[in-house]
């Protein structure tokens, strides 16, 4: 069996049994962290919170979660969406009727798992308790969007990644980009620039 085509029953499986397995109340739950979610509206919220009453490291919390957000959005969203084109999980595996109302764009990657984790992982390094909050919502977030019939585990899984990938770049470019205009240009004192017999 080829690689992809474990993914492609390892997601099969993964997704049955999650449909399947919920019961009512977690199906509630998960549907209203969900609907917090939409649109990103949940850490829109949760950064206008710190950045009200966190103060000086409120703040920095709040903009460096945005700005994750931003990128894992527009890398899931404005790039991975439009160069894959994977169908849906099929509706007939959802014991629910959530499924009818999944978006048609592209199944892979996950962009609600993606603005998720890219919040929480941008977060926590400059607020480690906001941080630990923030993951709560962001693993619901995760599992409902297989619940629901939106996805299938690739799918969150590769969210997932696009979205500590944004966290990363967010805290680390402005670093590099620095480094990198500050460096004098020319030849550095005691270095030779060309070779010499």
């Amino acid at each position: 069996m080829s690689v992809m085509a474990g993914i492609r029953e390892a997601d099969r499986r993964l997704t049955k049994r999650l449909a399947a397995g919920a019961s009512p109340g977690l199906h509630r739950l998960l549907s209203a962290v969900e609907e917090a979610a939409q649109g990103t509206k949940l850490w829109c919220g949760a950064a206008a919170v710190m950045a009200c009453t966190g103060g000086r490291r409120g703040r920095r919390a709040a903009a460096a979660g945005v700005a994750a957000v931003t990128v894992a959005q527009l890398v899931s969203n404005g790039v991975c969406k439009q160069l894959a084109d994977r169908p849906r999980p099929p509706k007939e595996w959802f014991p629910h009727d959530e499924a009818e109302d999944r978006p048609d764009s592209s199944s892979f990657p996950s962009g609600h798992t993606a603005a998720a984790f890219a919040f929480t992982a941008a977060v926590a390094p400059a607020w480690p308790l906001a941080g630990a909050l923030c993951a709560v919502p962001a693993a619901a977030v995760a599992v409902e969007r297989v619940q629901s019939g939106a996805h299938y585990p690739s799918d969150v899984a590769a969210g997932a990644a696009i979205g500590l990938a944004g966290a990363w770049l967010t805290r680390h470019a402005p670093h590099l980009l620095l480094r990198h205009w500050l460096r004098p240009s020319g030849p550095q004192p005691g270095r030779r620039t060309g070779w010499c017999p």
